[in-house]
């Protein structure tokens, strides 16, 4: 019985991520992308203490620019050399979160970022976690990223760098500014669209979930 209830809900999970898990190579751990994923989690304090630290802003913002190329590189890799993964699925996103969290938190204690700006992006982040924790521990689903999630990402995480840049009256700070927000604002545009998606994805989820 239990087996057959959890073959059922399997068709609960988004077909990309069925096809994903009959593939043997999606189990793999080891891969290029994955790696990057994981040094870019160990890169977070190293930015975070030069951020914190009067003098050593504008390396950590560097770092962090670094890390906002890293997520962009391992993505072309996985999709590129076929290194797709169900742990990069999960690992890359999180990554996502726990860097632009961790930014966002020191730039407003130094700061260099709006709380209220900040308070957009981490009440969704918020929001979203909470909502796919629950799917993952009622219904076993996981909803993929979708590609409009990942540019409001890749935007937000150029966008609040350049901001703080500027704030911190480094060089070519009112250029940086000035770039930071139309990134910014691109991007938050972005997020909350995403949201509504994964919103009627989640949704979807469920009436599947319900009616097995």
């Amino acid at each position: 019985m239990d087996v057959h209830r959890g073959s059922e809900r399997r068709e609960a999970v988004p077909s990309s991520a069925m096809d994903a898990a009959d593939n043997p190579a999606s189990r793999r751990v080891a891969t290029v992308p994955n790696l990057l994923s994981f040094l870019r989690i160990l890169l977070i304090p190293v930015f975070v203490v030069l951020i914190a630290h009067r003098g050593t802003e504008g390396a950590g913002l560097l770092l962090l620019g670094v890390v906002v190329a890293t997520d962009w590189v391992d993505g072309t890799i996985a999709r590129r050399t076929g290194q797709v993964s169900e742990l990069g699925k999960v690992l890359d996103p999180v990554a996502d979160r726990l860097a632009l969290g961790a930014a966002l938190i020191v730039l407003v204690a130094r700061h260099a970022f709006p709380l209220w700006a900040a308070l957009l992006v981490l009440v969704r982040d918020g929001l979203i976690l909470v909502a796919g924790a629950i799917l993952m521990l009622r219904l076993k689903v996981r909803i993929d990223v979708r590609r409009i999630g990942k540019a409001a990402t890749l935007a937000l995480m150029f966008g609040i760098p350049l901001i703080a840049w500027g704030n911190f009256h480094l060089f070519l700070h009112a250029v940086a500014r000035g770039a930071g927000w139309i990134f910014f604002v691109v991007g938050i545009v972005l997020y909350y669209a995403a949201t509504v998606i994964y919103a009627a994805d989640m949704a979807r989820a469920v009436r599947k979930g319900r009616a097995l």
